[in-house]
């Protein structure tokens, strides 16, 4: 196991070693100057030079790379001259509520995947598989801005249950909090459950089907101790397997999703960022980004091995 655990631990560290040179090389493909954002229409030669010198513009992109690496390295993420912040405190200002929809999110959609593909699977060919499967695709299909607005309007509006958008930190005020990511974590929820639903239910019926659940079937074993003893752990790898592959959907969703709700989110900082050309500021969001979603998939590959032992020997 410790072998498995360090071996997946290289290729994390290998592939966050590869994403970051792609971040950098990114953001200096894309178009217009930073130096003209900052300063504004007019100023001297002498003036950009010196704020270039400063940015360390006027280096060769190698050594931007290595000075910027080190620096992250370091937990120095650079400077916005544009909010006169350090970048830092602004990833992690707009971190927390990211993380805090994406959780929200990933709880909604996991309490309305998993019973709806179970359910699905269990009813084969049932108006229960018929309605779960309809309502998973419709959820998944949908536009999460286009949901979102839908939900504000009927939800916040109409009805008046929930409020409409804002923010506000979980240790500010719990309940306040829990009540505003509710819409959100619904929008991107019922969008991340569609495919798990499915997954769930082709990923159990395939179980079913095998010989040992036959074999089990045929000595009498019950329906329910059957499903959540015997089959749904076999079933649960490759459902493991979409779970993490959606984090990285998640955070590109999240984007039009703080949009719509007014969360101050990673999502909106990024376009903010890309727009005024704050190489800093875009870096370390996309760089944090990655990082989440490598962790995450790491945390899926060391659950495989808890799901099933065979995988460790891989």
């Amino acid at each position: 196991m410790t072998a498995f655990v360090l071996r997946r631990i290289g290729q994390t560290i290998v592939v966050l070693a590869i994403a970051s040179i792609i971040v950098f090389a990114l953001m200096r493909m894309i178009p217009g100057d930073p130096i003209q954002i900052i300063m504004g229409g007019e100023y001297s030669p002498e003036a950009e030079a010196q704020l270039r010198r400063q940015l360390g513009l006027d280096r060769s992109i190698i050594e931007q790379y290595f000075i910027w690496i080190a620096n992250v390295l370091r937990g120095e993420f650079g400077y916005s001259y544009l909010n006169h912040t350090p970048v830092s405190v602004l990833l992690w200002d707009a971190f927390l509520p990211t993380l805090f929809l994406v959780i929200g999110t990933t709880i909604v959609g996991l309490l309305i995947a998993l019973p709806s593909g179970i359910i699905a699977a269990i009813k084969k060919d049932t108006v229960w598989d018929y309605g779960s499967m309809g309502f998973a695709i419709l959820g998944y299909s949908m536009p999460s801005f286009w949901k979102g607005i839908i939900l504000i309007w009927i939800f916040g509006v109409y009805l008046g249950w929930f409020p409409t958008m804002g923010y506000v930190h979980p240790w500010d005020n719990p309940s306040e909090s829990l009540w505003r990511l509710t819409l959100p974590s619904l929008t991107l929820g019922t969008f991340f459950s569609g495919l798990v639903a499915r997954i769930t239910r082709s990923s159990l019926l395939e179980v079913l089907d095998q010989d040992f659940i036959k074999a089990a079937r045929a000595r009498g074993v019950r329906q329910a101790p059957l499903v959540y003893k015997h089959a749904l752990q076999n079933a649960l790898i490759p459902v493991v397997t979409v779970i993490g592959l959606q984090f990285g959907t998640l955070l590109g969703g999240a984007v039009l999703t703080e949009t719509v709700f007014t969360i101050p989110g990673m999502g909106r900082l990024t376009v903010a960022a890309i727009l005024n050309r704050e190489y800093q500021v875009v870096q370390g969001a996309v760089l944090l980004g990655v990082v989440f979603v490598v962790v995450v998939n790491l945390i899926v590959d060391l659950t495989y091995a808890f799901l099933n032992p065979k995988i460790r020997v891989h």
